[in-house]
């Protein structure tokens, strides 16, 4: 079974439902049989790369809140990540542009090391003190390197604003296709969605449902039983 996550780096919900997911999935009978595979969506795909912003004058532009509200907000969040076992810090982080993350996201996928690089992106922007957005490259290139990449290669692709670009957007645009107006959304075998951070007990059901409702195989009936295959022993040669 194959699980897709479309998720953004800037998103809190995300670091916190990816914990929950995850929480669900290591209890889970099959969990040895289900790949797990990420995808992008950026929150605010505009934003220009050097365009970085304290996270509470964002909230406060983008959603009309007060600063009050805003950090109440962070402070509700920081209490939410904490019961998952996550680091988060709730005062002076900023935001700005994912894309090159989601770049690197696809590098790292083409090494196995996708999911890796996914929470050390996640610790960056929202448990450590240093800044994911601000720092330029080469921050990334740390955090990519730390991750099991090659710091090379991370920075051949930083330097083509080309290289996996179409990668992000073909993410982006199945999002859509499929419904998905904000993240995190997960989607199970392409028969079940779960929109948002859920508790661990929804992701539970919904893989639990969607193991359990996979179609078996068919075999079309109309055919000879014993026409001419291949098998572990080799193939049956005709006759002469």
């Amino acid at each position: 079974m194959r699980v897709e996550i479309w998720t953004d780096i800037a998103c809190p919900w995300c670091y916190v439902g990816k914990a929950r997911f995850e929480k669900a999935l290591a209890a889970f009978p099959h969990r040895d049989q289900v790949e797990v595979v990420h995808r992008s969506f950026e929150l605010d795909p505009h934003r220009d790369k050097g365009d970085v912003e304290p996270v509470l004058t964002m909230l406060t532009r983008k959603y009309g809140m007060s600063q009050a509200q805003a950090q109440a907000g962070e402070d509700s969040l920081g209490a939410q990540a904490a019961a998952e076992g996550l680091d988060y810090r709730t005062r002076d982080r900023d935001h700005g542009n994912t894309f090159d993350m989601h770049r690197l996201l696809h590098l790292a996928k083409e090494h196995g090391r996708q999911d890796a690089l996914l929470d050390a992106l996640y610790r960056a922007n929202f448990a450590e003190q240093r800044s994911v957005f601000a720092e330029g490259d080469e921050r990334l290139v740390d955090l990519a390197v730390a991750a099991g990449l090659d710091a090379g290669a991370v920075r051949a692709v930083l330097a083509d604003p080309d290289a996996y670009a179409d990668d992000v957007r073909a993410d982006e645009q199945e999002a859509a296709q499929l419904g998905a107006s904000g993240v995190p959304f997960f989607v199970l075998d392409r028969a079940y969605g779960v929109s948002g951070a859920q508790p661990a007990e929804v992701f539970t059901q919904a893989l639990t449902q969607a193991w359990g409702d996979r179609a078996p195989l068919t075999l079309v009936q109309d055919g000879s039983a014993d026409a001419a295959a291949c098998g572990p022993d080799g193939c049956a040669v005709p006759g002469a």
